[in-house]
């Protein structure tokens, strides 16, 4: 059940309702102490944005990465290495990655035109060397190569995966693309609507509910579990942060007392790790500018999610944390691999890079099994014996014993080098730009 009628008579609660204090300040209250789980005290998962495995990996060794990609003529095109930064970004809703997809051939891409771009110009992978960092942890911890987001859509539904598995609402429909006005949640415009796929990937435009769900998520499973966790995100109050915000669409989240574990700046996560509060749970969103989001110059991703590591790194938390770094859609970029399985639900998407860091990570190993957003889940789930969602969280396959060795000696942290420090990340004005509006 949608609670969109709600939304009158509860703006008002709405515009009361903030995030966490300033990075460094005082007012922000430490969460309660992290719980022990069956294999980590901590796991934080880093989100990054809109990328394909092939456009940050086409040529990490061991990785099945691909540098040329097929067009929709029968030929094929040679991948041109680029920058990280992009002034352009490709369309990635769901009708352009039906067109991406073909049925399975991985050969559409090529048809969706950029504004006055060629559709060519999404056959580009990244320089190894402007995303350094990405690489040297692939090359010291886990990188899996087949990692398939829930559906073909952008990112609010990928958001919504992240902290549930599946955006199911009832008769046989979910949740995909985006709502039809910003911010893309419980404080939308009354009169939002989303889209709507079925369970046989029926797609009908802005025929959906208003954008503030109650369907269960993460958050519940913890709480119920007295498991602490802290969402640390953007600028909450501004158009910004409540598009990166998936929780801002959980209406027991928004309106409830869990919106004090919504925590902005999301540079509040280095205050909690400095000083041994980082909880039990923890998801960060960058800032646009390091977010790897195309459409802007920046490049300075790759140092934001160093930093983070690095900050765990040289923590206590180290000893008992696991790191997971995740690109929530592909961005309309191309990859050669078709998503397995049925087509249910308009998924699965397609890959998207996965990094797991750990003092028990398998040193330089690349994993070619099948995981998904709901594996994620489900390895929250299993940590700290929370039960199922019921989502994709009970189909996906979890990854414990493949990224992890619990038998090896827990490996000391090296620090992983970036071109751009933690000051000047802290220094920088915050973007106020929105994640992505599709």
């Amino acid at each position: 059940m949608v609670l969109a009628l709600l939304f009158t008579a509860t703006f008002a609660l709405l515009a009361g309702c903030g995030g966490g204090g300033s990075a460094g300040s005082p007012y922000l209250a430490p969460p309660p102490p992290a719980a022990k789980g069956k294999y980590f005290t901590h796991v934080v998962i880093l989100v990054q944005e809109n990328r394909t495995f092939d456009n940050l990996f086409a040529t990490f060794p061991g990785a099945d990465g691909a540098t040329r990609g097929k067009t929709h003529n029968g030929g094929s095109i040679r991948l041109k290495e680029s920058t990280l930064a992009s002034p352009i970004s490709p369309n990635n809703g769901y009708n352009f990655w039906r067109r991406d997809w073909n049925g399975g051939k991985m050969n559409g891409f090529d048809t969706v035109p950029i504004g006055r771009m060629s559709g060519t110009y999404v056959y580009r992978y990244v320089d190894p060397t402007q995303i350094a960092p990405y690489w040297d942890l692939a090359k010291q911890y886990v990188l899996a190569d087949h990692t398939f987001q829930t559906q073909g859509s952008g990112s609010f539904t990928a958001h919504q995966d992240l902290i549930r598995g599946g955006t199911e609402i009832g008769s046989g429909e979910s949740l995909i693309d985006f709502p039809t006005a910003e911010p893309w949640g419980c404080n939308a415009p009354p009169a939002t609507r989303t889209s709507l796929i079925s369970v046989s990937n029926k797609y009908s435009v802005f025929t959906g509910p208003f954008p503030c769900m109650s369907y269960e998520t993460l958050a519940d499973l913890l709480d119920k579990s007295a498991v602490s966790w802290r969402y640390y995100t953007p600028a909450a109050g501004t158009i910004g942060g409540n598009l990166w915000n998936a929780f801002a669409a959980i209406h027991a989240v928004r309106l409830g007392a869990d919106w004090s574990n919504v925590v902005s700046p999301e540079t509040d996560v280095f205050t909690d790790i400095s000083r041994g509060t980082l909880p039990s749970v923890a998801w960060v969103i960058p800032d646009f500018h390091n977010s790897d989001h195309p459409g802007q110059s920046s490049d300075t991703g790759p140092s934001w999610v160093a930093q983070v590591v690095d900050a765990i790194g040289a923590s206590d938390a180290w000893k008992t944390t696991a790191i997971l770094i995740v690109w929530d859609d592909w961005g309309g970029w191309y990859d050669h691999v078709a998503p397995p399985g049925n087509r249910r639900y308009g998924g699965l998407g397609f890959r998207v890079p996965f990094i797991a860091v750990s003092p028990y990570a398998k040193a330089g190993y690349v994993s070619h099994y099948q995981y998904e957003f709901g594996s994620i889940v489900r390895f929250l789930e299993d940590n700290w014996n929370l039960g199922r969602l019921g989502t994709t969280d009970v189909t996906s396959s979890d990854f414990a014993n493949d990224f992890f060795d619990f038998s090896q000696t827990p490996r000391a942290f090296v620090r992983i080098g970036s071109e751009y420090s933690k000051s000047y990340l802290l220094r920088r004005p915050p973007s106020n730009q929105p994640v992505d509006t599709e």
